[in-house]
């Protein structure tokens, strides 16, 4: 009985072992039709190398204070065309690409050392980069989702850097988090076969767009056909991957308390991917945090409600006691496309 038990046991160890091994042998095919993502550019996009990544921006306007615009999940700095213009005309604006997002550089697994570059402290460090590239000391951090998130994690870590917080439709609660513990995304075989699994995203995308949206009769094709653009850039498929399989719950629900800036929380009636009520808590849990709802808006306010949105921030905005000046730091060159 005892070596059938062994037997079985070394049976049972070398079936996992096939498992797990031999997926890895499977080739995945590559993209095709993909280009460099600094090829896709506008003619008022810039580029920086900010540690060892290159960055996609936007800027327009001066003077203080300086406003940095944080996208969400599958979006780029596209989402914030209604507003960065506006915004500009009495401050300093800059909108980016996070990493696996819009134009901005997607490196591939072994092409870094350490922390992944899409993992969330090295998005925070990223941001300080971009702080630093240009010459600013404080900064107004306006989050949308996902985004909202990497802002709330910057001011708790680093608050003499943030003059105050706008978040829209906050992804910050512990119930945001990936529904999976971490390991699993770390299975050779589900690794392996992770940038295949990340390909459906196109067609879930058009679908979360809608979800996104009060009224998604009113997305434009153009608007639909922007946010695909960037799915033509190299490797956007393991970018995407890689994202998700390094992200960690943040811990943030915990931690709202700790924040001592300003803070503006936004949120659409309708916005049925953070609800309402969610925004609501996250507000509730900041000190003296101001919670606005815009009626007949979606996820997205800064896409499908600007107006009302650009009114909320100016009125916040306005409030605040004071504004700090910019200092200059040393400047990261900026490259060319």
């Amino acid at each position: 009985m005892t070596r059938r038990l062994r037997t079985a046991g070394l049976l049972l160890a070398v079936g996992l072992l096939a498992l797990m091994l031999v997926p890895s042998l499977v080739p995945i095919p590559e993209l095709q039709g993909t280009v460099p993502p600094a090829s896709l550019g506008d003619p008022d996009s810039r580029f920086a190398s900010l540690n060892d990544l290159t960055v996609h921006f936007k800027a327009a306007g001066e003077g203080d204070p300086a406003i940095i615009l944080l996208h969400g999940f599958g979006a780029s700095l596209f989402s914030w065309r209604e507003v960065l213009d506006p915004l500009s005309q009495s401050a300093r604006v800059i909108a980016y690409d996070r990493p696996a997002f819009g134009l901005t550089e997607r490196p591939v697994p072994g092409s870094w050392d350490g922390e992944s570059p899409y993992g969330a402290a090295a998005q925070v460090d990223l941001l300080l980069a971009l702080l630093d590239s240009q010459a600013i000391d404080r900064a107004v951090l306006i989050g949308n989702s996902a985004g909202a998130a990497i802002a709330v994690r910057t001011a708790l870590e680093h608050p003499d850097r943030v003059l105050a917080l706008v978040l829209i439709s906050p992804a910050v609660l512990d119930s945001a988090a990936s529904p999976l513990p971490a390991w699993v995304y770390r299975l050779p075989p589900v690794d392996h076969f992770g940038p295949l699994l990340a390909r459906p995203f196109i067609g879930r995308g058009r679908t979360l767009i809608d979800l996104a949206w009060h009224d998604p009769g009113r997305i434009s094709q153009q608007v639909r056909q922007a946010y695909e653009r960037p799915l033509q850039a190299d490797h956007w498929d393991v970018a995407l991957w890689e994202l998700v399989r390094a992200s960690q719950p943040l811990g943030l629900e915990s931690r709202l308390s700790e924040l001592t800036v300003p803070t503006l929380v936004l949120t659409g009636a309708s916005d049925r991917i953070v609800p309402p009520a969610d925004s609501q808590r996250v507000a509730d849990q900041i000190p003296g945090a101001t919670m606005v709802v815009l009626p007949e808006c979606g996820h997205l306010a800064q896409e499908e409600c600007p107006q009302d949105l650009l009114r909320e921030i100016r009125r916040f905005l306005d409030g605040l006691s004071t504004v700090p000046p910019t200092t200059a730091s040393d400047p990261t060159e900026e490259t060319a496309p």
